[in-house]
């Protein structure tokens, strides 16, 4: 991303609730399909500004690293870190999903809301899992058609922003291939993408259209921004974030 489109994205993103869908609530449903664990280890993978790496803190009384490679999220992560007192249990880490150095079978738990389509939903079940202990835990949320055969635009604003989206069935086919067994999955209801994330950013695109009135280039990047916001509201019961949870094997 040159240097621009980073500023202008950091500057339509900075102080929202979320960078992606989700809300605590999921995130504790989530958490609650795994068996009770003590004091777990944890890795958040793409954790962005930290909502649930807090969350995950709080609900597992275990230690939990936020991995980023956006400085700019770790300083409002390790403001919430400072804030709630946690610096014991929660550390922010820059690095990247895909050239992770951990110690092999270090995780109880690798978690990642949103963020797996960035390696890709099958490579990062076989990437990751070298740095789950045995019997240990994979959760995410994917990028998901929840219907087949999704009208074609939709069809093809996916097929260039993220090809690997596919179906809950066939994602359920490659979880056991890649060596996890399946605790349980659940979709994101639409809520989750309103409440902490499109509603803010909608607001933020506006605010910035005023800003950025006679820059072209900065209103195409707030018009994709605007696009993906109105196909999620025409085509939400094609398409929707997942949650898989995961058992090693």
């Amino acid at each position: 991303m040159e240097k621009r489109t980073r500023d202008i994205f950091f500057e339509i993103h900075k102080g929202l609730p979320r960078e992606g869908p989700g809300r605590n609530d999921y995130t504790r449903r989530a958490f609650e399909i795994l068996p009770k664990l003590d004091k777990p280890r944890i890795l958040d993978i793409g954790c962005g500004p930290g909502g649930p790496t807090m969350e995950l803190a709080r609900l597992s009384g275990g230690s939990v690293i936020g991995l980023d490679n956006h400085q700019s999220y770790l300083d409002v992560l390790e403001e919430k870190i400072r804030k709630a007192g946690l610096s014991e249990r929660i550390k922010a880490v820059n690095g990247s999903m895909f050239t992770m150095d951990f110690p092999e079978e270090s995780f109880d738990i690798i978690w990642a809301e949103g963020s797996i389509y960035i390696i890709g939903f099958k490579r990062g079940l076989k990437d990751w899992r070298k740095f789950i202990k045995p019997q240990g835990f994979l959760v995410v949320h994917e990028m998901t058609w929840l219907k087949s055969d999704p009208p074609n635009e939709i069809a093809d604003y996916w097929k260039r922003m993220y090809p690997g989206i596919t179906t809950i069935p066939k994602n359920l086919e490659i979880i056991p291939r890649c060596s996890y067994d399946v605790l349980g999955h659940f979709p994101l209801p639409e809520d989750a993408w309103w409440e902490e994330y499109y509603h803010p950013l909608e607001e933020r695109i506006n605010q910035l259209r005023a800003k950025y009135k006679e820059n072209p280039e900065t209103l195409r990047t707030l018009n994709s921004e605007q696009e993906e916001i109105d196909l999620y509201r025409k085509y939400s019961a094609w398409y929707g974030s997942v949650f898989y949870v995961m058992q090693k094997l």
